[in-house]
């Protein structure tokens, strides 16, 4: 599609995912968007295609489903019990990383087994202690390789993927300075609309980071997108971050500022205030 709208926000308003904002400036963008209504036609066609399949009946192999999940369930209890001895599988189902990372994917596993060989062969004296510190260790080691993956996804040129690497967020705990780099680089600069929302949404999680509320607030003049404007609006209200409101006056002079996203800020302003 020739224009900064893609086929997942089509998606999103046929399946009523969108929030009553981003509804609403997705419609105001179908009245001035040709192409855009013509892809939402045969988007909503195929919807409807799909509503008219029938149903399946529930398959025959349910019971066998039924009985691995159990046996699934009975090795996490047993996890419990051994935590290092299923902590390799547990990774590989959990990231389940993609052939384009097999360096990252390899160091990692030569970790793990490191760890599982380490904790066997010293089992015997203080178990306790050697456990809980090796894990640790572990612990730090794939932490950073997530970090890795994390920051290389988000360079890559599918957008999906660096979607993807946002969401690696929700697996690293706590932020340093360069993830808040990379995401406010990405909430600046990405291509993609469905890309900087989703970071923006991210990077909201570490709001009582000094330099995360700081980075948002600059990033208010950079924004060009009206649904980006409009989250950014309803982000600095919910933070109360009063040093927006220069940025948000300074949108206020654009000619060209979408209504509805003029009206919003008029109003966050007005509350911030």
């Amino acid at each position: 599609m020739k224009c900064e709208q893609d086929k997942e926000q089509i998606t999103r308003w046929i399946n009523h995912e969108m929030t009553e904002a981003e509804r609403t400036l997705f419609e105001i963008h179908l009245t001035q968007c040709a192409t855009c209504r013509q892809e939402l036609k045969a988007s909503q066609q195929v919807w409807d295609l799909i509503g008219k399949v029938p149903v399946p009946e529930p398959s025959a192999a349910m019971p066998v489903r039924f009985h691995a999940m159990l046996d699934t369930y009975k090795r996490s209890v047993e996890e419990k019990r051994h935590p290092w001895a299923t902590l390799l599988e547990r990774f590989r189902q959990r990231w389940a990383l993609q052939p384009r990372f097999p360096l990252a994917y390899s160091l990692i596993l030569v970790l793990i087994g490191l760890a599982g060989g380490y904790l066997l062969s010293h089992r015997g004296a203080s178990p306790d202690y050697a456990d809980k510190r090796q894990i640790d260790t572990l612990s730090t080691q794939v932490h950073e390789m997530k970090e890795m993956v994390m920051l290389s996804l988000l360079e890559n040129p599918s957008a999906s993927e660096r979607i993807r690497g946002v969401s690696y967020t929700n697996e690293i705990k706590g932020v340093n300075q360069r993830i808040v780099d990379a995401l406010l680089t990405t909430l600046n600069n990405d291509p993609n609309v469905n890309v900087r929302l989703m970071t923006l949404d991210a990077l909201t999680h570490y709001a009582n980071e000094p330099a995360v509320r700081e980075g948002l607030v600059q990033s208010i003049v950079q924004q060009e997108s009206p649904l980006v404007q409009s989250a950014l609006a309803d982000v600095m209200l919910k933070l109360l971050e009063r040093r927006s409101i220069p940025p948000f006056k300074k949108l206020l002079f654009q000619k060209d500022l979408n209504g509805q996203v003029r009206s919003k800020i008029e109003q966050t302003i007005s509350r911030l205030i």
